[in-house]
């Protein structure tokens, strides 16, 4: 999880801004130089590049470049949300669920029924995913659940 969000922060140190335009815009092959440069953002920055690209591009096209319309666009309900995040290049329905509880647990966004749509990510209480780690504590929570988990799904 940690390594997933410095992400962000080296594309913003290394190209100077983190405009989704700027993204979408940037020459594929500069941007993966960019994103596979020591250290790089992700294990396989290549394939991460165009997915980071990709989904800038769609951004632009059905939103303008601005991510908060996508729950912020009309007044969506929590089902609505879900379905425009699972739309999103790269989002499948776990990934989508997560980012909506994460929206309404700590970024304030909970159109109705942001709870059920998200499923049990969105369980007030919950230790299943970074929607729910908000100190060291929270963080050591998550391990624990997703490490249970794994175990779980190997017996």
């Amino acid at each position: 999880m940690e390594k997933a969000f410095k992400g962000p922060k080296l594309i913003l140190d290394r190209m100077g801004t983190f405009d989704v335009h700027a993204v979408a815009e940037a020459d594929p092959e500069e941007f993966a130089a960019l994103v596979s440069t020591p250290p790089a953002i992700h294990r396989f920055p290549g394939s991460m590049a165009k997915r980071l690209q990709t989904l800038a591009q769609f951004l632009v096209e059905h939103y303008d470049g601005k991510v908060e319309k996508i729950w912020k666009q009309g007044k969506p309900s929590g089902a609505e949300v879900l379905k425009r995040l699972t739309a999103l290049p790269g989002f499948g329905d776990q990934k989508a669920r997560i980012f909506l509880a994460l929206l309404g647990k700590q970024m304030g966004v909970k159109p109705e029924g942001w709870r059920e749509a998200a499923g049990a990510y969105g369980e007030e209480g919950s230790r299943r995913s970074v929607a729910d780690v908000v100190d060291a504590k929270s963080l050591g929570e998550v391990r624990a659940f997703k490490k249970a988990a794994k175990a779980a799904a190997k017996a």
